[in-house]
């Protein structure tokens, strides 16, 4: 829902404090109900992962368990990238600029990370390199894993005009599509998958989602295309945040005409 900056209420501070309260409310029962959210997420049952899966490293083949790294939980993003693109989903990088800086705190969780894109080893490298990510990325091209997970899409499905994403068959513009699932490895070494989200599902990776829900204007994207045509590369916006990292937030002439200035 968008908001009219232009003609929006201005009251007193006691009328504010009192429509904040009256949101608080709501704002913690949505946190309660999160949390059962949650809790019922972790009481779904398991599937056991009885295919072989093998996927490309920089260091060659390795398996489905390797990538737990010692842990007994992983997380997997599935990252649209095809074996014939040159670039990796500008939507899907925009979620896994938020990853690096959360898996220290994962591991010390017993949680590993790691996205899987069908693209071969040397693009992903590339392009990994190229945006500065320091999380692992793996290959599955070759394998069905993908497939098996419901986000890529063999010719044939794609002919029929609708595919199976989202647990349910729809048209999707696209060969590949976003994706987390988790998996769970026991004492014996058996895996587990119990958790798969797709669409908005991912949006839980996103937490500059979470501060613009905080600010005036929102996500502001109910008049585009479709929610993410706003996103870029992070290395192609208009405005690099980064290349004057050393200098002062504010320029030298702010403050002009107060404070003796």
């Amino acid at each position: 829902m968008s908001t009219n900056l232009s003609n929006h209420a201005v009251v007193s501070r006691e009328d504010w404090l009192e429509a904040r309260k009256q949101l608080l409310a709501k704002e913690k029962e949505a946190t309660r109900l999160l949390d059962r959210l949650a809790a019922e997420r972790r009481a779904l049952p398991w599937v056991k992962v009885e295919k072989i899966y093998l996927f490309d490293t920089p260091t060659g083949k390795v398996s489905l368990e390797s990538l737990f790294a010692g842990r007994s939980q992983l997380v997997m993003y599935h990252f649209m990238f095809g074996p014939d693109w040159q670039e990796g989903c500008p939507s899907c990088s925009y979620v896994s600029d938020h990853t690096d800086g959360r898996l220290p705190h994962l591991a010390a969780r017993d949680v590993s990370f790691v996205a899987v894109s069908r693209a071969p080893m040397a693009k992903i490298a590339g392009f990994k390199d190229r945006m500065g990510w320091k999380f692992n990325w793996v290959s599955s091209n070759g394998s069905d894993f993908n497939a098996d997970y419901h986000v890529s899409f063999r010719k044939e499905e794609a002919a029929s005009g609708k595919v199976d994403y989202n647990y349910e068959l729809q048209e999707f513009p696209s060969t590949e599509g976003p994706g987390v699932s988790v998996f769970y490895r026991d004492a014996k070494g058996d895996i587990y998958h119990t958790y798969s989200a797709y669409g908005r599902g991912v949006e839980t990776l996103v937490g500059t989602y979470r501060v613009l829900d905080l600010v005036p204007k929102g996500r502001d994207e109910d008049e585009l295309d479709f929610s993410m045509a706003w996103v870029r590369y992070h290395d192609q916006y208009e405005t690099n945040v980064f290349a004057d990292a050393d200098k002062p937030y504010w320029p030298e002439t702010a403050g002009a005409g107060c404070c003796g200035k």
